[in-house]
């Protein structure tokens, strides 16, 4: 099968060693304006795989995001999110990567060139029919999320995918396939910039769409975020105030007694 691979193709732009600070800055703003309009094109896409998606962890499965380099990393910042933000389980959405978790921080060399290790990997997360798998690649060609995907469809799990390059071999293993087509980078083979972003844009869309549909947004507010910190203890106190028409003091004691924003709000309305 051959297709081309718009993510590799020679940058609209050269002799970038050239080019002044703000003449960099402004050519990478204009493709970076580019992304959010493609992305657009693939909301059809989006939909049906945030709807299995919903589907699943309504039933008590997990979504599962499987990757390596940038793409890898990028599912695990949307998995790591979900808890402190919605508060969730952490391992309702789980964030693979080729190399594991050394390869969040440092390339691990060649990682991603098995076709069996992503399954073993979600074999060890005790993967099942109840469950969802994502694959992220930009190129559409990582043997690793595709070795998994296969895995994923012979065993009848759901599988979806966010690539950047049309007819690749990711988007033709996918069910649900995500193809947001970014074209060349700023600087050549670059996958990091503008295909990170639109990973980027749709992992939000997904898990934030999910998370709403789940219950865990009241109104426009995250009611079940994690008090982790100091600027989310005043996060919540002021949503209790707001919702509840209380002064700071006494939105302060309600959160401290309930110790959660949803259970204040909802115990006191």
């Amino acid at each position: 099968m051959t297709f081309t691979k718009t993510t590799e193709t020679d940058s609209k732009y050269n002799h970038l060693e050239k080019m002044s600070v703000s003449e960099l800055l402004q050519n990478i703003n204009n493709e970076d304006k580019t992304v959010a309009y493609a992305v657009e094109k693939s909301l059809p896409q989006i939909e049906k795989l945030t709807e299995k998606v919903v589907e699943k962890l309504r039933a008590g499965g997990r979504l599962f995001y499987i990757g390596a380099g940038t793409s890898g990393r990028l599912g695990i910042v949307d998995a790591s999110e979900c808890p402190p933000t919605f508060g969730v389980p952490h391992d309702l959405v789980i964030g693979l990567i080729a190399g594991g978790d050394t390869a969040i921080r440092k390339a691990v060399e060649f990682a991603e060139d098995s076709e069996n290790q992503g399954w073993e990997d979600l074999q060890k997360e005790n993967i099942s029919e109840k469950d969802i798998v994502i694959g992220i690649a930009a190129s559409g060609t990582t043997p690793y999320v595709i070795g998994a995907l296969k895995k994923c469809n012979e065993k009848n799990i759901p599988t979806g995918c966010i690539t950047c390059n049309e007819g690749s071999p990711l988007a033709n293993t996918a069910v649900l396939p995500v193809v947001v087509t970014v074209g060349p980078e700023f600087v050549t083979g670059s996958s990091r910039m503008k295909a990170g972003t639109a990973q980027k844009l749709v992992l939000n869309m997904i898990s934030t769409t999910a998370m709403v549909q789940l219950g865990r947004v009241k109104g426009n507010k995250m009611v079940d975020m994690q008090l982790s910190n100091n600027k989310l203890v005043d996060r919540g106190v002021r949503m209790i105030m707001e919702e509840l028409k209380v002064s700071e003091e006494e939105a302060q004691a309600l959160l401290k007694k309930y110790k959660s924003v949803r259970n204040a709000i909802t115990r006191n309305t």
